[in-house]
């Protein structure tokens, strides 16, 4: 399970030190792809394999349901973080989720999601209030 908030730089290379509390659940391979909201999503090998289960079972005459898989898994990167736990953000998705040297890093239960701060920050101001304010459960059973 990947929980907490992490704020690492991006180097000049596009690499990023994956946090040291998520390391171990990623050294055996991930996938990074695009995420909602213009965030990265990180999964690890066999979560991105139970995502992508789910998507093969959405109908392929679903206009929807196809752009989401191309979109989602066109972006797809598949690596192993060497052994300083650093992966490569390539080009394509730094642009996607407009990423510069400050990043945040948020564990998101199963997945992981990289941010750049300035968005990041921007979405969390805008979302605690609505968060706080919440009358109604949004998450049946849960909250």
């Amino acid at each position: 399970m990947f929980l907490g908030t992490y704020e690492p730089k991006l180097d000049e290379k596009g690499r990023l030190i994956l946090p040291a509390k998520f390391r171990d659940q990623l050294a055996g391979g991930l996938v990074i792809t695009r995420g909602q909201e213009h965030c990265l999503y990180v999964f690890s090998l066999s979560a991105f394999e139970q995502v992508l289960e789910k998507l093969e079972q959405a109908p392929l005459t679903s206009k929807e349901a196809r752009t989401y898989k191309r979109v989602f898994l066109s972006g797809a990167n598949d690596q192993i973080p060497d052994k300083q736990g650093r992966i490569n953000i390539p080009v394509n998705l730094r642009e996607y989720a407009n990423l510069e040297r400050d990043l945040v890093v948020i564990g998101s239960g199963k997945h992981v999601e990289i941010w750049g701060k300035t968005a990041w920050d921007a979405y969390l101001q805008a979302s605690e209030d609505e968060f706080a304010d919440r009358e109604e459960e949004l998450i049946p059973g849960v909250f």
